[in-house]
């Protein structure tokens, strides 16, 4: 929305500055996009007189000028007819740039004589297009700056412009006397009386107007006009195409820049016809599909079934609140026009402006809405404006429809203010506030004024009044605290979780990866996904159908890329959310890393390796005690299809309470995915890790036994497929008050034990806590341990 300083004075009295004006602005919501200064690029010109103009010896049309500056008498060389002596002149002196030729002035030589400045034209200021000779001031004295004599003397032409953002909520700020009255309920001004007129018809209206019935609901409220004779369309007056033009329109025609006046100036969108091009009565409806117009901006448009038009009796003339067709258009030979003021459904408008890709003045202002109670007024004060420019008599007015009732009222809390804004303004400044806005007080009852549809509610009001009274003086207050002491976390249990495997992971030295939520269809076929349950109704692309079973193929995804440009060594993880179907809550926290290359770049004494599953399973570990996991677990097989077969395990609490995964991807899933291999990693559930029994902060005391502990070694030979954990937790589990640790030290194959046997080694650690061990406690408890062993494992001790 662009308007001029002068412009908004029409509505508003006031001796603001612009910067003042600016600040304001932004800080009521309506917040400045530009400021366009025309007297900013004319601050050098000065005011001159000519006291001697004598002919150039050397050239017809240029005369050698003796000019009176505040520096003095200088010379000038000009070509202008009019350049004579005793003339008020506008002098650029060397130096001065010159916007209308580009040119920065200099001194110079014009047939072997100097030249020491310019006497300027309108349009080499950009003034205006007239160039037929330099100006000729009628007042002035020598030296004074040429736009302080504008300012006095003509001061549209040095009015600044402001161009400001509007919010899709803030329809009324589109025409000035909106803009005019936040300025005003904020104390930068106070607003002068509105225009108004009345119009008494002088003969019955020659054409009828009608809205069809499935038009009125959703299409088209209101539709009245009027038919003025007698007009004479010419060129619009100075003052108004200087309005146009400041705000970057062109001015066109008397009618035509009426209606384009008041669609600025008060958010009032007309329209007019040509009577004398019009077949019969004007009649509302929606397009049956096929139907074509060639509307004023030169374009054909085909419309669809549906869209509302205006049609005579010959076929459609106009796209209804949008834009009107070029054969009913006014042009200089019009004498009688139709003028029309409508009220539009603003979901109606934007579906068929977006579906026809015409932006116009209308269309932006009734798809936000414009002031349904103005529709009349707003017709009377068009009417009355062509009458004065252009002459002629009016009609009776012809309605079609009714105008809505948008009436409404809601109760004003004062104490509202501090519960939803924090700040305390007096109950007297709301209502002088809501007042001075248009809003009708009845009491506690605020009546909403007919130009605001933003306001559907008591906080509503609340706005209002905060707004007014600057949001600038909010002063931040700490909330006060519910209960004294330590605060609780804030963060939940699985955030926090979250947290933690985030730093943890990256402490590890894994760089973090945030992949998309969707990903394609093979993909996620690959990871147990890809079924209709989880698939997009409207993807953006055939690369993002399904949301993601798991963050593998993510990251997977990512190491392809990375070594597509050479990257070969790589360390990815990424925490976040994978889904088990398409419906809220179907989805789970994982945290998922993998190893792709050598630990670590070539080294001369030989340190860096193929990454393996040890690597992957130390990580993970390492995760899951940061998580708080138990430190005793299960390693099992059995995981999914996408880990290696026999190069894999799960870490589990139970057969059915699984932590995590570790291992080795599958060759066929690196393959389909286009990665190099070997890739390791690992994919972790945060949310099975049990919680805590004690959620106390305190670790509780360190208990440390005096005695001395005694340490065991056992060699079983088992057979060639029993896991090495498998023996560890029944040693354990022999006696689980005494023994601290048990851990592999060595493991032996073949030989003399054969190609199905092997020997596991064993130390276990004895930490006794009541009195130190005798020989023969310790011979009970091995005996134990050999049974429990060979219990679980069928193995037997080592000869």
């Amino acid at each position: 929305m662009k308007f001029t300083i002068s412009w908004l004075k029409d509505h508003l009295e006031t001796t603001a500055s612009v910067d003042e004006i600016a600040e304001t602005l932004t800080d009521l919501g309506l917040e400045v996009e530009e400021i366009s200064n025309p007297a900013a690029r004319l601050s050098e010109f000065t005011i001159g007189k000519v006291v001697k103009a004598e002919p150039h010896p050397d050239a017809d049309r240029l005369r050698i000028c003796q000019v009176q500056t505040d520096d003095g008498e200088t010379q000038i060389i000009c070509g202008a007819p009019n350049a004579r002596e005793g003339i008020t002149v506008v002098i650029a002196k060397p130096g001065v740039y010159v916007p209308g030729i580009d040119t920065t002035i200099g001194v110079g030589k014009i047939r072997g004589i100097e030249s020491y400045g310019m006497m300027c034209s309108e349009r080499e200021m950009e003034l205006s297009e007239e160039h037929d000779g330099i100006i000729e001031l009628p007042s002035g004295e020598v030296g004074d700056r040429f736009i302080d004599w504008l300012a006095e003397n003509d001061p549209a032409k040095v009015d600044t412009m402001i161009e400001i953002a509007i919010t899709p909520n803030r329809p009324d700020a589109l025409g000035v006397r909106g803009i005019a009255l936040d300025l005003a309920a904020r104390g930068i001004g106070t607003m002068r009386p509105a225009p108004t007129a009345h119009i008494e018809g002088q003969f019955p209206c020659p054409i009828n107007v009608t809205i069809d019935y499935d038009t009125r609901e959703g299409g088209c409220f209101v539709f009245a006009g009027r038919v003025i004779r007698g007009v004479k369309n010419g060129p619009s007056p100075e003052w108004l195409q200087q309005r146009l033009k400041a705000i970057g329109l062109r001015p066109i025609s008397a009618l035509v820049d009426i209606t384009n006046f008041l669609t600025y100036d008060r958010n009032r969108p007309l329209h007019v016809f040509d009577v004398d091009k019009v077949k019969g009565d004007l009649r509302v409806h929606r397009a049956q599909g096929g139907e074509t117009l060639k509307a004023l901006d030169e374009k054909d448009y085909t419309f669809s079934a549906g869209q509302v038009v205006i049609s005579d009796d010959e076929g459609v003339e106009s796209i209804g609140g949008i834009m009107g067709g070029e054969a009913t258009g006014c042009t200089e030979e019009t004498t009688t026009v139709f003028l029309e003021a409508a009220l539009w459904d603003h979901v109606q408008i934007a579906t068929t402006g977006r579906a026809l890709k015409i932006n116009s003045d209308a269309r932006y202002r009734f798809e936000r809405g414009v002031d349904p109670a103005f529709n009349m007024e707003g017709h009377d004060l068009a009417t009355q404006m062509i009458l004065d420019l252009c002459g002629g008599e009016a009609s009776n007015l012809v309605v079609a429809g009714e105008v809505p009732d948008v009436s409404r009222a809601y109760k004003l809390d004062p104490a509202r203010v501090q519960s939803l804004v924090g700040m305390e303004i007096p109950e007297s400044e709301q209502r002088q506030t809501l007042t001075a806005l248009g809003f009708k007080l009845e009491g506690n009852l605020a009546q909403v004024p007919s130009w605001r549809p933003d306001v559907q509610g008591e906080a509503d009001l609340v706005e209002e009044v905060a707004r007014i009274a600057s949001l600038t003086k909010l002063v931040g207050k700490p909330m006060p605290r519910t209960s004294a002491g330590v605060p609780k976390q804030i963060l939940s249990v699985a955030q926090k979780r979250e947290q933690i495997a985030r730093r943890t992971t990256a402490t590890l030295g894994y760089n973090e990866c945030v992949t998309y939520s969707f990903i394609d269809r093979a993909s996620a076929t690959l990871f147990g996904g890809g079924d209709d349950a989880t698939m997009l109704a409207n993807p953006i692309s055939s690369e993002m159908s399904h949301m993601r079973p798991a963050l593998l193929p993510g990251l997977l995804q990512a190491a392809a890329r990375n070594q597509a440009r050479g990257v070969m060594d790589m360390a990815l993880f990424e925490a976040g959310h994978a889904f088990h179907g398409g419906e809220p809550g179907e989805q789970h926290l994982q945290v998922s890393g993998i190893l792709v290359g050598r630990t670590g770049p070539k080294d001369v004494h030989g340190s860096a390796r193929m990454v393996d599953l040890y690597d992957a399973k130390a990580d993970a570990e390492a995760v899951l005690s940061a998580l708080g996991a138990p430190t005793k677990v299960q390693i099992m097989r059995g995981a999914d299809a996408w880990w290696h077969p026999g190069r894999h395990g799960k870490i589990c609490l139970g057969p059915k309470k699984v932590l995590g995964v570790f291992g080795e991807l599958h060759p066929k899933v690196l393959a389909e995915m286009n990665v190099k291999g070997p890739v390791v990693g690992f994919t972790l559930w945060p949310a099975e890790i049990p919680l805590p029994r004690n959620a106390n902060a305190n670790r509780g005391a360190l208990k440390v036994s005096d005695l001395q502990a005694v340490e065991r070694d056992f060699a079983f030979v088992v057979d060639a497929g029993v896991d090495a954990l498998t023996l560890v937790n029944a040693a354990a589990g022999a006696d689980k008050a005494l023994i601290d640790d048990v851990r592999v030290f060595d493991e032996f194959i073949g030989g003399a034990l054969g190609d199905d046997k092997k020997s596991l080694a064993v130390t276990v650690r004895l930490q006794p806590t009541d009195a130190t061990l005798k020989d023969k406690d310790i011979e009970a408890v091995s005996a134990k341990i050999i049974e429990k062993v060979a219990k679980a494992t069928g193995g037997v001790l080592r000869g």
